[in-house]
């Protein structure tokens, strides 16, 4: 009988081993969307730090140099709000803002104006956040 007992012990710890092995990771995650307030400001695009050559016309953001890091953001989607009148847009993410604070953002000329505001504005506030990596307007 203790035998039985044993074996059967053994063929549940096997049993539950089985059943809560990981699961193989696929490349994709979730990730916890923050929301950032700052302040949003335009400048005049070209070749960014993320490597890539923009036009004014493209919907281009720098992300303060906090947030940038290593680059690990470059070519992500954000949806940015212009908080003043609601409109939201999408831009992506190609180069780094020396001069921004942790959650201030540059955008380019037509994303700045895509948001309803006219460059003379100068600044606006903003809520803004990345897309996950599979978003693709």
């Amino acid at each position: 009988m203790p035998r039985l007992a044993t074996l059967i012990f053994v063929i549940c710890v096997l049993a539950s081993a089985a059943f809560s092995s990981p699961v193989p990771d696929n490349g994709a995650s979730l990730v916890k969307r923050i929301t950032h307030t700052g302040r949003g400001t335009w400048f005049d695009v070209g070749l960014g730090a993320c490597g890539y050559t923009d036009q004014n016309s493209d919907h281009i953001v720098a992300i303060s140099h906090d947030i940038y890091g290593s680059g690990g953001n470059c070519n992500q989607y954000m949806a940015i709000t212009n908080n003043a009148n609601g409109v939201t847009v999408i831009g992506r993410t190609r180069d780094k803002c020396m001069g921004c604070n942790a959650n201030d953002i540059d955008m380019s000329r037509s994303l700045f104006e895509a948001l309803g505001a006219a460059l003379s504005v100068g600044v606006l506030d903003v809520s803004w956040h990345f897309e996950n990596w599979d978003y693709n307007p």
